[in-house]
C-alpha cells in the first residue's frame, strides 16, 4: 500500500503547478516534496512529472495517476467530514426498551431532559414489561429490572 501522504503531496504539486509553490503551500521544503514524488516515481516504475529548472508537467500516465490520487483525496476528506458532523453532536435514531413502570418514574423524564438537549436524536421507546431480543428486535438499549437470583 503507498503512504497517502506521498499521494497527498503529489497532488500538491500537480494543483500548485510545481515544487516550489506546493512547498510553500505545504510550509514543506521544496527539496523534500521532489524527493518524495522521485521515490513515488521510482516505486511505480514510471515518470509522473516531466521536471525542468523553470517548468513541470504531468506526463499522461502522471495525469491519470493524478485522477486517481484526487479521487482518493477527496474520499478521505469526506470520510474526516463525516466523522467531524457525527462527533459535533448526537443524532440518529436510538432504540429503546424499557419497563412501563421505570419509564413512568425515572427515565421518561430524563428521556425528556435528553431530548431537549440533543434535538438530531429521535427516540423509539417500546414500552413493555417482556424481556426483548435485542438483536433480533433491533433494539440499542433494554432497561430490565430483575429480582434476584439473576439468571
Amino acid at each position: 500500500m503507498e503512504d497517502l501522504n506521498t499521494l497527498y503531496y503529489f497532488t500538491q504539486v500537480v494543483e500548485h503547478r510545481g515544487f516550489a509553490a506546493a512547498g510553500r503551500a505545504l510550509d514543506m521544503p521544496k527539496s523534500k516534496l521532489s524527493r518524495r514524488i522521485a521515490q513515488l516515481e521510482e516505486r511505480l516504475g514510471v515518470r509522473l512529472i516531466h521536471r525542468t529548472s523553470r517548468h513541470c508537467s504531468l506526463t499522461e500516465i502522471g495525469h491519470e495517476y493524478y485522477q486517481r490520487c484526487l479521487a482518493m483525496r477527496v474520499e478521505a476528506e469526506s470520510a474526516a467530514e463525516v466523522i467531524e458532523r457525527n462527533r459535533s453532536e448526537p443524532q440518529g435514531l436510538v432504540r429503546i426498551s424499557c419497563p412501563t413502570a421505570l419509564l413512568n418514574s425515572w427515565v421518561g423524564p430524563m428521556l425528556t431532559r435528553y431530548m431537549l438537549k440533543y434535538p438530531l436524536v429521535e427516540l423509539f421507546i417500546e414500552s413493555t414489561n417482556r424481556r426483548v431480543d435485542l438483536i433480533h428486535e433491533g433494539f440499542d438499549i433494554a432497561l430490565r429490572v430483575r429480582f434476584p437470583p439473576l439468571e
